[in-house]
């Protein structure tokens, strides 16, 4: 793994603690000024206000406690990495309190931006039966 793919897998981790930690600032922080997210269910979410108020909806109504594997990290270009994840752990519904499994697969791809890397894009869909 070079240097850049290290860093695409610090910001990765990062990404983790602030959703286990239900951070909406921390996460939008983690995104470039366009970055998107393309989560299950929902219309594309585009621009760090955008990201911010889909996470904080979504930390309204559930807490998480997941964890990441990197199945794939490669460097695309100079100031582009991809990666192909996946997550497990449980979803808590903060309504009920009940307790659901988490599963997914995950494509990030992170870009460097005025020497710090970003999320530009981040799309997930679960890998749990119907």
């Amino acid at each position: 793994m070079n240097a850049d793919e290290q860093s695409a897998a610090a910001l990765l981790k990062a990404y983790g603690h602030a959703a286990n930690a239900a951070d909406a600032h921390a996460i939008a922080a983690l995104y470039a000024p366009d970055g998107v997210l393309m989560a299950q269910n929902m219309a594309p979410c585009v621009g760090n206000e955008a990201v911010h108020q889909a996470y904080a909806g979504m930390f309204q109504a559930i807490a998480l406690d997941i964890a990441f594997s990197i199945a794939e990290l490669r460097q695309i270009a100079p100031d582009w990495v991809l990666a192909r994840t996946t997550s497990t752990g449980t979803i808590r519904l903060l309504a009920t309190g009940a307790d659901i499994p988490e599963a997914n697969q995950e494509l990030f791809l992170f870009q460097r931006i005025d020497a710090a890397w970003k999320i530009a894009r981040y799309c997930f869909n679960t890998t749990l039966p119907a």
